[in-house]
């Protein structure tokens, strides 16, 4: 990986190799911020979704194989420490994607990023259907999520009826996914911000506004939009939700042709501040437009650099 240090023994052996005792300290910091959250403490839910970026760290830093090593012995931190659940719901949303994005990305000296933005829709796809039919409980997976739905708002006193817990279903695990993928993008940026400024970056990142889908992605939402549309009524949760998840890297795609389009424009941070904004209060109407501004920027907008 060009410049990137590789994980090789020393004449002080594995504790006096920076690559390892990076790969040590980010899994005990990474399965930290996991157990934080399994346990209850204040502020946990907040802390979970930073637990892959000293992964992250580890990897852009010091190479693959010190992510890898960082990620498992974080799980096996998360198991010992935890339930047998907590590390398998770890691996899931972080331990194994955080490698497996490293992986897809790493060329050379530098990291191409196409890849890895499609596998943020993906791998929540790939969890949701080993979830789907590994791991069917008694009813079926919409069944235990409907019951899951319907005991959460009854635990807070919100009264629901039948059709708007099916509303709910219908895009809670594309919604769980969504976050997933958020928080390994803003975990891989964070992890290079503070890379950078400690002057161990030795990975050539591109700039966010460059960031482009492999050209043969767009079909895979085409796909899944025609199962959900096929899906019978009151059986489409999984259908739906995996069309949302692969609709996901679109909409990432989308929000970078928005910084491209501001960049160096007068006040474009307050721009994009008052753009996030809109977002958070108004998704259901600016989300799909980020979609298509992605599709847009995919077929019609500049050639994007090869990367699929």
């Amino acid at each position: 990986m060009g410049a990137v240090t590789a994980l090789r023994p020393t004449p002080q052996g594995m504790i006096g190799d920076p690559a390892w005792l990076a790969a040590g300290a980010a899994g005990f910091a990474s399965a930290m911020l996991a157990l934080w959250a399994f346990r209850g403490l204040p502020l946990g839910t907040l802390v979970l979704w930073f637990a892959a970026a000293p992964i992250f760290a580890a990897g852009l830093g010091f190479g693959l194989v010190s992510a890898v090593s960082a990620a498992g012995l974080a799980a096996l931190l998360v198991w010992g420490f935890g339930k047998g659940i907590a590390a398998v719901i770890y691996l899931a949303l972080f331990g194994a994607p955080a490698p497996l994005l490293l992986a897809a990305g790493l060329r050379g000296g530098g990291f191409q990023p196409g890849l890895p933005l499609a596998l943020l829709g993906l791998w929540p796809v790939a969890v949701l259907l080993a979830t789907a039919f590994l791991v069917v409980p008694e009813g079926g997976i919409e069944a235990a999520m409907r019951n899951a739905v319907r005991a959460a708002l009854g635990a807070v006193g919100v009264p629901a009826s039948e059709g708007m817990i099916a509303q709910i279903v219908r895009v809670k695990a594309a919604a769980i996914g969504f976050w997933a993928a958020l928080s390994l993008l803003v975990s891989c940026l964070l992890a290079t911000a503070l890379l950078r400024r400690a002057g161990v970056l030795r990975v050539v990142l591109p700039a966010w506004e460059q960031v482009r889908l492999p050209s043969w992605y767009p079909a895979l939402p085409a796909i899944g939009a025609v199962i959900a549309l096929a899906a019978p009524a009151g059986e489409d949760a999984i259908a739906v939700s995996v069309l949302l998840l692969l609709l996901v890297p679109l909409f990432l795609q989308g929000l970078a042709g928005l910084h491209r389009r501001l960049a160096g424009r007068p006040r474009a941070r307050l721009m994009l501040g008052g753009g996030y904004l809109l977002l958070l209060i108004f998704p259901h109407l600016l989300g799909p437009g980020l979609v298509l501004l992605g599709l847009y920027d995919h077929f019609l907008g500049r050639p994007a650099p090869h990367n699929s």
